[in-house]
């Protein structure tokens, strides 16, 4: 290729890694359009559980090959990187196969079904030198850097508290279903461990606090869920009939609120609910400290109000210029252009890929394994406290 007179070669352009995505929902084709705009990656593998569903997925995103098995995927030798997203409960099985193929492994949330499984993927991944990561894309919101460098620097100063909420109405209606509702293929957790988890990577990622007791309260607002016996995408223009529905009992929380006492002197709080009309996907964070405070909405996630006792509040809009360089490094767009939800994911898997190219040295900038198992323990302490109705220690 000729460019401004000079031939550029492939060995002057940056290593691309080969990649296999597992997984053909919502956040599988999220996953390949991220890593398309990163510029590292080429993804040639997409797996479900059946060929006609991979196939049909592959066609419309343009992957050359498509799989049923996904241990077809994993066999190919060619292949450098596995995401893996897929239902909860195949989580383990398939980051442990895939190391065990010698691949590097990105995972979507939670890691495993429980912390022994996580601990064993944690060893696993250290023992066989493989690169790992955990979708934890909330904390790559530029602004959430920014506010992380405003802690360590001092300028909140001490933090009081931490208060916040994830509130979504995706299952605001009883006929609303998915397999999330389901503890065997999404576990003893719903709401807290789906996004709650996501809030309290963010928030000890921001403070570097890290949260010690928590006392949680739960709720299931519908006990009993119409379950569609049709497949919804095939009738989602059409009217179901009440016996194309079946009665399922629902064990899982809808809404969790949790007190939280964080190392040293901090207090919090954290509600989630995933029926909450008209909140599409709020995920909102106040830090309180002694000098200021700030509050960060990911459905406004260009803007972090900053709050003063003295002096006029202010909103600052996500500009490069204005931000502090770790939060400047993931912002890809000048001030005015706004970036969301999708951006994340792109700006975890740069920091992913760029480490894996430039040879694994230093210290990683992205969400580990272990990061993945301590939303388990987070999570495990939370069900517990909920159960007995009191504090736990974490």
């Amino acid at each position: 290729m000729v460019k401004g007179g000079i031939r550029i070669t492939m060995n002057d352009r940056m290593q691309r890694l080969k990649v296999g995505v597992i997984g053909t929902g919502f956040i599988g084709p999220a996953h390949v359009e991220a890593l398309r705009r990163t510029g590292l990656a080429d993804v040639v593998a997409l797996g479900d559980i059946n060929d006609a569903t991979a196939k049909a997925k592959a066609q419309e995103m343009c992957i050359p090959r498509y799989y049923g098995d996904y241990h077809q995927l994993l066999a190919e030798k060619d292949i450098d990187i596995v995401h893996i997203c897929t239902p909860n409960n195949l989580h383990y099985a398939m980051s442990k196969e895939a190391m065990e193929e010698g691949k590097h492994v990105v995972c979507e949330k939670p890691l495993a079904m429980n912390i022994a499984q996580a601990r064993e993927l944690v060893e696993m991944a250290a023992a066989k030198s493989i690169v790992n990561a955990v979708h934890f894309n909330i904390r790559f919101y530029p602004v959430i850097h920014h506010v992380k460098e405003m802690v360590a620097s001092g300028e909140l100063g001490e933090i009081f508290a931490v208060n916040g909420s994830y509130q979504q109405d995706w299952l605001f209606f009883p006929t609303d279903y998915n397999w999330r509702l389901e503890p065997e293929y999404s576990g003893d957790s719903r709401a807290i461990a789906d996004v709650g988890s996501h809030w309290f990577d963010a928030v000890e990622f921001m403070t570097g606090l890290k949260v010690n007791r928590v006392c949680a309260d739960f709720a299931t607002f519908y006990p009993i869920r119409k379950k569609p016996l049709k497949p919804v995408e095939t009738y989602s223009g059409k009217m179901l009939t009440p016996q194309d529905y079946a009665d399922v009992s629902i064990n899982t929380e809808d809404y969790a609120t949790v007190l939280i006492r964080f190392e040293g002197a901090a207090h919090g709080s954290l509600t989630v609910n995933q029926v909450a009309a008209g909140r599409k996907n709020r995920c909102y964070f106040e830090i309180y400290g002694s000098k200021k405070s700030i509050a960060i909405d990911t459905e406004r996630c260009n803007e972090v109000w900053i709050g003063r006792r003295d002096g006029n509040n202010e909103l600052m809009l996500k500009d490069p210029s204005l931000l502090e360089p770790s939060a400047r490094a993931i912002a890809s767009f000048p001030g005015g252009h706004n970036e969301g939800f999708p951006d994340t994911s792109k700006q975890l898997f740069k920091k992913l890929y760029a480490y894996i190219i430039g040879g694994c040295k230093g210290e990683p900038e992205f969400p580990k394994f272990a990061d993945g198992l301590r939303e388990l323990e987070l999570c495990e302490c939370i069900v517990e406290s909920a159960k007995k109705e009191c504090w736990v220690n974490v």
